[in-house]
């Protein structure tokens, strides 16, 4: 190959990303360049960019379409090579007329990583039957301060949890032959007072601890095959020129074989915002010696800047054969490189290319879609409190009030399609049916009388609603509050990639509308449909009840009216921590003594409802707790079991989760950090004795030369319902030398469950 043609297999093309649509982001008009397939063609093509998922398209038509482009690419280039077409997937395949699944965070509050997967298995298969090859997720950035706007998209605040399920859903989409893609590797969401894209000050330890763990796990066990860098610099190194990060750690440590593609304009970004290359060609190189093989979302830096670059001798062409080594790999696993490949999805084979007869043929939003989108948004509602008002009665006299309470749009974060490219085409149908919750409580409670007022609007100043939503309240039985977000890019939402948040107070004049109605006397649900936790002031304790949901998706609404009927047992718990006040960040869990409620701060981060916090509609008793030794070697197990039991009337969902607190090490260590979990579905009666077997090696951490270590010492492994409900403590001793591990370790406990119904 010429160097011509080798650097084209390292650049994706976005043809038509703004077109009638606008900017979809800051900087993306100076980042493009002029674009001329013709011109780019002869010498090959490496990615083709969001296909279905830059305007709406029928999705048959639309794989007609990047049909044709293939064929297109292979018969224009000397070697026959295909381009890889990637699009998003962060809560579903991001295109028109696809099933909108629940947001991340809410998988996040499910814990249950099975269902995860199967969901991403079919995110996968929607994505190959149209012609698509990689998808853009998942997140596993931990989250560090719940005001970054791209919380939404993250599982959680805990390192352990975003690993398991993250890595649930890459098998899910690799197993149906989709190239998951890591993001964003490493740290984004510890910037700096939440800002997005702002510099990450962390240290070491904690990047290593916290921030890299998810990614750790995955890379072992998911079969991901690509990473995406992350935007932010750390310590004033930016993610995207770190050869430490993306060859030292990821490929020759952690081993590491597929692609490194460039978060969108991130190479480029490395002149323009960093400030650590003077050129595109610079920058170009700097980004192909730390790792990245793949720039997108279009040309920029690895075209003709790339290409001047090695002609002046600033850049080695064996950084050009590397990338080209890995990105060719890739394409023959995927089977682009056959010599009989053909670009027909199975959906299309033997339909022909008659556009009438192909219109409607494809369907991305199936009943078995909807179903698991259904069993994720119930799993995933948390009840925060309940004086006891839930489940609603059977005919009540519902005032539903708020910003939220008839809004198709409410359940849906920044990357479902609706919301990230749809409000750009107003006259187009949304392609998905999302019902309000107005609409779906009513079918809820058909015997009910509901009365709807918005009150406000999600982050206006107006409070001309407060009257007709007072007049509505003090003539209800209960007030359902339907408060939360909006969801958006760029400050055009509440939420989202681009929106932080100046503080944890609800948006606009939401707070002073909830403490309105709860001047009336009548009793307040207050129910949340939002991309981050916040603040909820009063409501903490005079709410009648508090439903916590993270956007849903389409199913959604319905899960919700579920929960308030009784119909649907909540067993969700929180992959957040919920703040008690809103300007204190962070509120999280996962913090040292001193990160905590002390005695020399007149600041008080304790949350409101912390991190796994989750009621039922039935009870729950731990006992029987048996211990096998209370002693280990620091390269041993601590094995124990215990029985939990349903000791209400109805099934339900019980989380075990397990903390581990080390009371003395030579870092500071958190108070205490998730190290296992598993969710117990218990009928009435029904009790499960749980066998669990810890590994010395999920007591290690990074100590102070930079090795994970485990330390001799005594600790406790703290057994709740969350990590403010603690039932169980086993205190036990590591005995032995200080053990030195690595990247094989042991990552998980096991549990082995055996029900039993009780006498």
């Amino acid at each position: 190959m010429t160097l011509q043609e080798k650097v084209a297999q390292l650049f994706g093309v976005w043809v038509g990303a703004s077109g009638e649509g606008g900017e979809v982001a800051p900087h993306q008009h100076e980042m493009e360049e002029e674009v001329s397939l013709e011109d780019l063609l002869p010498q090959g093509l490496g990615q083709l960019t969001r296909s279905f998922g830059t305007a709406p398209v029928d999705p048959a038509l639309g794989a007609l379409s990047l049909v044709r482009t293939q064929r297109r690419i292979a018969a224009t280039n000397r070697f026959g090579i295909p381009a890889v077409a990637h699009e998003e997937c962060l809560a579903g395949f991001a295109t028109w007329g696809a099933t909108a699944y629940p947001v991340p965070l809410t998988w996040g509050a499910t814990f249950n990583p099975e269902l995860v997967r199967g969901m991403a298995a079919r995110i996968g298969r929607d994505m190959r039957s149209v012609g698509v090859h990689q998808g853009l997720a998942p997140v596993l950035d931990v989250v560090r301060d719940a005001r970054w706007g791209r919380v939404e998209e993250t599982i959680g605040e805990d390192p352990y949890l975003v690993g398991t399920v993250a890595t649930a859903y890459i098998q899910g989409l690799e197993s149906a032959g989709i190239v998951a893609t890591l993001k964003h590797f490493a740290g984004y969401s510890a910037s700096r007072t939440g800002r997005n894209l702002a510099p990450v000050g962390m240290g070491a330890r904690e990047r290593a601890d916290v921030m890299l763990l998810p990614f750790e796990m995955a890379v072992r066990e998911s079969g991901a095959r690509s990473v995406m860098h992350a935007y932010t610099d750390t310590d004033g190194v930016p993610s995207a020129a770190d050869e430490r990060l993306l060859t030292g750690l990821l490929r020759d440590t952690w081993g590491f074989t597929g692609t490194v593609v460039a978060d969108y304009f991130g190479i480029a970004f490395l002149k323009t915002l960093h400030g650590v290359a003077g050129t595109f060609g610079e920058a170009a190189g700097a980004a192909l010696a730390a790792g990245v093989d793949v720039e997108l979302p279009t040309v920029k830096t690895f075209g003709e800047p790339l290409l001047k670059a090695i002609a002046d001798g600033q850049v080695d062409e064996a950084l050009v054969d590397r990338a080209l080594h890995r990105v060719l790999t890739q394409k023959a696993q995927l089977g682009l490189l056959d010599p009989d490949w053909d670009p027909v999805p199975a959906a299309l084979a033997g339909a022909g290319e008659d556009v009438e007869t192909l219109r409607g043929t494809v369907g991305l939003d199936s009943a078995g879609n909807r179903e698991v989108a259904r069993q994720v948004a119930e799993q995933g509602v948390v009840l925060l409190r309940n004086d006891g008002i839930l489940p609603l009665a059977a005919r009540p006299r519902i005032a539903l009030i708020g910003p939220n309470a008839d809004s198709a749009m409410a359940v849906l974060g920044c990357y479902a399609f609706p919301v990230h490219v749809g409000t750009q085409y107003p006259e187009i149908p949304v392609g998905i049916d999302l019902p309000t919750l107005r609409e779906v409580l009513a079918a809820e409670f058909p015997g009910g009388e509901i009365v709807t007022a918005e009150g406000c609007g999600v982050d206006e100043a107006g409070t001309g609603g407060f009257a007709e939503a007072v007049a509505a309240a003090r003539e209800a039985d209960v007030v359902v509050l339907a408060l939360g977000d909006r969801a958006g890019l760029f400050g055009r939402g509440t939420s989202g990639e681009g929106c932080d948040a100046e503080s944890l107070a609800l948006p606009g004049v939401q707070q002073q509308l909830l403490d309105t109605l709860l001047d009336t006397g009548t009793p307040v649900v207050v129910t949340l449909l939002a991309g981050r936790p916040y603040a909820l002031g009063r409501a903490v304790g005079e709410a009648a009840a508090i439903v916590q949901s993270f956007f849903p998706g389409e199913e959604g609404t319905a899960a919700i009216a579920g929960v308030l009927s009784g119909r649907v047992n909540p067993s969700g718990r929180l992959p957040v921590s919920i703040p008690r006040r809103p300007g204190v960040q962070p509120s999280t869990y996962l913090a040292a003594r001193l990160g905590q409620a002390t005695d020399v701060s007149n600041i008080d981060p304790t949350p409101a409802f912390g991190f796994g916090h989750g009621l039922s509609y039935t009870t729950f008793q731990w006992t029987s707790l048996d211990v096998e030794s209370l002693q280990a070697e620091t390269d041993g197990e601590v094995r124990m079991s215990f029985t939990v039991r349903n000791t209400g009337e109805r099934a339900g969902a019980e989380v075990v989760q397990v903390y581990l607190h080390d009371p003395v090490a030579s870092v500071v260590q958190p108070v205490q950090r998730l190290i296992a979990y598993r969710r117990l579905d218990l009928a009435p009666g029904e009790e499960a004795r749980v066998h669990l077997s810890v590994p010395t090696d999920l007591a290690s951490f990074t100590g102070r030369d930079g090795h994970r270590v485990v330390e001799p010492g005594d600790l406790e492994l703290r057994l709740g319902a969350s990590s403010t409900d603690l039932r169980l403590t086993v205190g036990c001793t590591l005995t032995g030398p200080v053990r030195r591990l690595d990247h094989t370790r042991r990552m998980h406990a096991a549990f082995t469950v055996a029900p039993r119904t009780a006498d």
